[in-house]
């Protein structure tokens, strides 16, 4: 991404732009990935390649809009050369960072014009008043400024959008981008050219400035608030179509459970028929029937593993997940207690349980050392509120040691389900706590009970 500036404005914009650049590595290696290396290597390529396109500006007769394409790609070129991820992270950070370069650079020099060029007429009483080298490159030092703070706030706000996804849906995010940043390019392309906004007054330099100036302060205003939706509107859209995909796909899990159980409760209630039928086939000695009818029970028995919790949906999916807790050999310790009429459904129960539990076991199984790996799962009445808390081991190294604030989620494991326990959790007025600190990850519930509460079951 290339600035070209006239010689008065080189010198002083120079470590404007290199500040630009090493923030913009910054960004890319946050979200991409990169060593130290190949930052300083990215650093020290555009840097050096905005100095060779501002050479060739004023020493050849080169069109502008010609020397701006060349800088968009060489700066795409090298975010695709030198980061990892996939490739349509990287196309999507270049348009990012290109845009915010264009759009933000344009819109505040245009907007600090119009206040230099205002302050000149009002103020100084001058009938055509006109930018100097001096302003002109304190302007572009302060728009700089601007834009580096504009790649800061994406470096701070992005994370979701750069979660897991297709590189096609990178690819798409990033067209726009690509569209909008070339339409600007265009107009300052007619604008180096003398091309103005006439304000229709005769003799009237100042209002022909102004209105220019103005033309580009809306059009990469509306522009840059285009973008800002049309982003965070496709990542609210994948996100809302993740969740949907997860919660049907609970749903059909549920059902499964509940029909498994009416299965073992039919099986259990002709249990007593089922024993005479199988003493017949024995004393009979016909073996291969015998077989076949044993089979064909434990077809629809469904093991529970243990004591009950309350509710029996809730028994199958803790035993479903302690049976993956053992083949991934993470050490599971459950102490759950579920009371009679609490007023909270299965179904959100289950929704409750399988994401937290999900999310879990995802998150131990990128421990490298199989012996801090853990599950610790409690639940229980606390003061007619039902409480929930699951503790797990997790790498330190993918979150850091810093421990988080209560509520955020912003951890790329636990983002789908914590949108689905954060909405069950809302739809009974409780609270929802994360906390991350020293290899463990740890998310407590809080949900009031609006029926009456009986005596506790057993503990798993």
């Amino acid at each position: 991404m290339i600035c070209l500036l006239d010689y008065a404005d080189f010198l002083t914009e120079a470590p404007c732009y290199l500040a630009y650049v090493w923030m913009s590595g910054r960004f890319c290696r946050r979200y991409l990935g990169a060593s130290r290396k190949n930052i300083f290597l990215f650093v020290a390529l555009v840097f050096c390649g905005w100095l060779v396109l501002n050479i060739v500006n004023r020493q050849y007769s080169v069109p502008y809009i010609f020397l701006t394409a060349l800088g968009h790609l060489f700066f795409t070129g090298l975010i695709l050369l030198l980061f990892g991820e996939g490739k349509g992270k990287r196309v999507l950070a270049a348009s990012m960072l290109t845009a915010a370069m264009t759009l933000a650079g344009n819109f505040s020099v245009s907007l600090l014009s119009c206040l230099v060029l205002s302050f000149q007429y009002f103020a100084e009483k001058i009938p055509e008043p006109i930018i100097h080298e001096t302003e002109a490159g304190l302007i572009g030092c302060v728009g700089f400024f601007l834009v580096i703070l504009a790649v800061y706030w994406m470096s701070e706000r992005l994370t979701s959008v750069f979660g897991s996804r297709r590189g096609k849906w990178y690819l798409v995010s990033a067209i726009p981008l690509f569209a909008v940043t070339a339409v600007i390019d265009v107009v300052n392309w007619g604008a180096s050219n003398g091309i103005m906004v006439s304000s229709r007054r005769n003799q009237e330099l100042y209002y022909d400035q102004i209105f220019s100036h103005v033309e580009i302060c809306v059009l990469t205003g509306l522009s840059i608030f285009a973008a800002a939706v049309f982003l965070f509107g496709m990542d609210r859209l994948y996100l809302e179509q993740k969740k949907s995909s997860r919660y049907q796909s609970q749903v059909a899990v549920y059902k499964m459970l509940t029909e498994q159980y009416r299965q073992s409760e039919r099986l259990r209630h002709d249990m007593k028929n089922h024993i005479i039928a199988l003493s017949g086939l024995f004393q009979n000695k016909e073996w291969e029937k015998l077989s076949r009818y044993i089979k064909n029970m434990e077809s629809v028995v469904l093991e529970t593993g243990g004591d009950a919790t309350g509710s029996k949906a809730v028994d199958a999916l803790l035993y479903q997940k302690r049976k993956q807790a053992e083949q991934e050999q993470i050490l599971w310790e459950c102490d759950v207690q579920i009371p009679n009429g609490c007023g909270i459904d299965e179904f959100d129960l289950c929704v409750l349980f399988g994401n937290i539990l999900d999310n879990a076991l995802e998150a131990c199984k990128r421990v490298q050392n199989r012996e801090r790996r853990f599950v610790r799962i409690q639940a229980k009445t606390v003061k007619k509120c039902f409480f929930l808390e699951v503790k797990n081991s997790m790498d330190p190294a993918r979150h850091g040691e810093k421990k988080e604030a209560p509520g955020q989620g912003n951890f790329r494991e636990h983002g789908i389900g914590l949108f689905n326990i954060n909405d069950t959790v809302r739809q009974y007025n409780g609270v929802t706590e994360i906390e991350a600190e020293n290899g463990i990850f740890s998310i407590s519930v809080l949900m009031p009970m609006y029926a009456a509460v009986h005596d506790s079951k057993r503990t798993v």
